[in-house]
């Protein structure tokens, strides 16, 4: 190996070490901060690693606490909502990808602009429609709220994975008797594998994360979802900072839990299958 490739070599190792350290140290912090005591965390001797470790902060956070029951809310509302979002969008970008009618290109132009639309402007009408529905202060209203934000986006993604699947491979269904939806089903959907758990990980992630319309929509504190029951722990300007990092922890550990996990069935969805010439 020469010295140019040798100096190239190191020079990337040093700039990937640096962004992974830049990338792990918030969550090597919080982990660390959720096992230190309050004296602990204003000592300069248990600054990067706790001594000893202390689980009194999860315990008290789930026995004094309801973040159990703010678990359960975040969990129902981000997979209800991420199904629905995933079923809808998923139509919704293949009847703008394949399908010829008028007003297609408007309908894919309004859903780009509609994903881009802030949520703060959208709360205040959203909230009134659950209030004339009856949905309000309820996790029923959370789950027909998150898809205004999640469906656009899973149709713009989707809409570039389906255009980029042959057309012939439908046809070709088609000609064998399948139906429109039977080769969208069959042909289509099982090769869209990929893109589809690309943005249904997505939405779930920010479902999961979301917290203006879980505080305007919801005031009972045991429907609170996570983001805002730990919000609750911050009083004026007194920081809870061990059941703020205990929850922490737990909170992110379903969406590391889920890229971990789906990271393997996605990449062998890109790479299953061919089509033979």
């Amino acid at each position: 190996m020469s010295l140019t490739s040798r100096t190239q070599t190191t020079l990337a190792y040093a700039v990937l070490v640096t962004l992974a350290v830049l990338v792990l140290f918030p969550f090597y912090w919080m982990t660390i901060t959720s096992f230190k005591s309050e004296d602990q965390m204003r000592s300069l001797l248990s600054m990067f690693w706790p001594r000893p470790i202390v689980i009194e902060n999860y315990g008290q956070l789930l026995s004094k606490t309801d973040f159990v029951a703010w678990y359960g809310n975040s969990a129902t509302v981000a997979i209800c909502s991420t199904l629905l979002a995933t079923a809808v969008g998923t139509i919704g970008a293949y009847a703008l990808a394949r399908l010829r009618f008028l007003g297609r290109g408007f309908l894919a132009s309004a859903t780009l602009i509609t994903y881009l639309v802030p949520p703060s402007i959208l709360f205040i009408p959203l909230y009134a429609q659950m209030r004339n529905l009856g949905l309000a202060n309820s996790l029923a209203g959370l789950i027909a709220a998150y898809p205004s934000f999640t469906v656009p986006f899973v149709t713009w993604l989707l809409m570039g994975y389906f255009e980029s699947i042959p057309e012939e491979l439908e046809e070709a269904a088609m000609i064998d008797g399948a139906t429109r939806f039977g080769a969208f089903a069959r042909v289509v959907l099982p090769l869209a594998a990929p893109g589809v758990l690309a943005a249904a990980l997505y939405a779930f992630t920010q479902a999961w994360n979301e917290f203006l319309y879980a505080l305007v929509f919801i005031t009972d504190g045991r429907l609170r979802t996570l983001p805002v029951g730990l919000a609750s722990f911050i009083t004026g300007d007194v920081y809870g900072w061990g059941y703020l990092m205990a929850g922490a922890v737990l909170t992110t550990l379903p969406v590391i839990a889920a890229y971990i996990y789906l990271q393997k069935y996605m990449v062998e969805g890109l790479t299953a299958g061919g089509v033979k010439g």
